[in-house]
């Protein structure tokens, strides 16, 4: 998961003992430069559902035309909304700003709260690269997306085959650490998530300059500094070099689009493409937050610590699919277009599931407020069966990053 906003978390409680083995990870994982960070064997044996082979074999089939039906038209509806806030800012004169000026508001609150998705799955199904067949239009729209919403696809390409491979784990999973807390109470919440918040940009924009130069001393937007040096150690020369360059792609490529806006005379342009993902992400929480937030830490079945939960098709489009996450945990090589019918497959032997970001949130929001009383308390939700299997963290790291792609 991409698993909602950083700064949304409470610090970690103390960390308990590691628990690892190092060993080499196959060299077929990764590129040279993240072998170097990937050399932790654990011994997780998770649960994981039955499924017949012959089916497994075509849920995990890649189609290029399918990840193209959910990749163009998700662009063009950030080109689209994009431009209909273009349109209401030009559109706003001394006249006519009673009416103009709201209109304008209203055409950018919709258009950054579709482009936050833009941030939110589109990474973290591409960083699996299992929505094409071909990988190289993985790796193309990975960039794409990553350079729209100013992401740091190589660093949370590293941590997520971790958090895929102990999730929620301690001291092994720096990417979710339960529990987790969300600060919904006051105003100043509901007024940064509705719109935008100047501080949260301004750290980015900070990290990101520091990224540029090679330092990773502040702490970045997902992760903290001791999990994001860890990631990315400084004896792992060519990743911490990688690193440095798709920072400066991202810093001086953005610099150098708001010089063509200002110099073309659309300086609003600023706002609509450089600034689109960084506001209104109050729909991508409500969608993300779900994923582990009350759930169990520290246990090996991913029906404990995962959540599932059903929705309407907008925001199954905008999310990627990505409401099945115990699915997607169980089984992390299967793309996202195929997980309802993977649902379909297992879900006599998982968990009951709400239908709705409402009556999720409904039944969330009860948990985060016994949790902020006893932080010791996590749901346990019932389990219907146990006629599945166990596998190693091995294996699931293998399919989380899909070896051999």
């Amino acid at each position: 998961m991409f698993a909602g906003e950083g700064p949304l978390l409470h610090p970690p409680a103390q960390p308990r003992a590691r628990r690892k083995a190092r060993l080499a990870a196959p060299d077929v994982l990764f590129s040279e430069a993240e072998r170097e960070t990937m050399h932790e064997q654990l011994k997780i044996n998770w649960y994981r559902c039955r499924v017949d082979k012959a089916l497994m074999s075509e849920l995990m089939r890649r189609s290029d035309a399918r990840a193209l039906a959910q990749v163009i038209p998700q662009l063009l509806l950030f080109v689209a909304t994009g431009t209909l806030a273009y349109l209401a800012y030009a559109h706003v004169h001394a006249k006519n700003w009673p009416w103009a000026l709201p209109l304008l508001l209203l055409a950018l609150f919709v258009h950054a709260t579709l482009s936050r998705f833009l941030f939110v799955a589109p990474i973290h199904e591409l960083i699996h690269k299992t929505p094409f067949r071909t990988p190289a239009w993985n790796e193309f729209f990975l960039k794409i997306y990553a350079f729209l919403s100013w992401a740091d696809y190589v660093g949370f390409r590293i941590s997520h085959v971790k958090h895929h491979q102990a999730t929620v784990h301690h001291d092994e999973d720096g990417e979710v650490v339960l529990p987790q807390g969300l600060d919904w109470y006051g105003v100043k919440f509901f007024a940064a998530r509705l719109t935008f918040s100047p501080v949260r940009i301004m750290r980015s924009v900070r990290n990101w300059v520091a990224a540029a130069q090679g330092k990773l001393s502040i702490c970045d937007e997902f992760f903290s500094v001791e999990w994001l040096r860890r990631i990315l150690p400084e004896s792992s020369v060519a990743l911490r070099r990688e690193h440095r360059r798709w920072a400066r792609i991202v810093v001086f490529g953005h610099l150098a689009l708001a010089a063509l806006f200002i110099a073309t005379g659309h300086w609003f342009l600023i706002v609509i493409v450089t600034l689109g993902c960084q506001c209104c992400n109050w729909l991508a929480i409500a969608c993300s937050y779900p994923q582990h937030v009350g759930l169990a830490p520290d246990v090996s079945d991913f029906r404990l610590c995962t959540r599932t939960y059903t929705c309407g098709w907008l925001p199954a489009f905008l999310y990627w699919n990505m409401q099945y996450h115990v699915e997607h945990h169980m089984f992390p090589a299967v793309p996202f277009y195929n997980l309802p019918r993977l649902r379909r497959a297992i879900e006599h032997d998982l968990p009951p599931v709400t239908h709705g970001l409402w009556a999720t949130w409904r039944d969330i929001l009860p948990i985060l407020r016994r949790q902020r009383a006893d932080p010791t308390y996590f749901f346990v939700p019932r389990l219907p069966e146990h006629a599945g299997e166990r596998v190693a963290d091995a294996v699931i790291q293998r399919e989380a990053a899909q070896a051999g792609s």
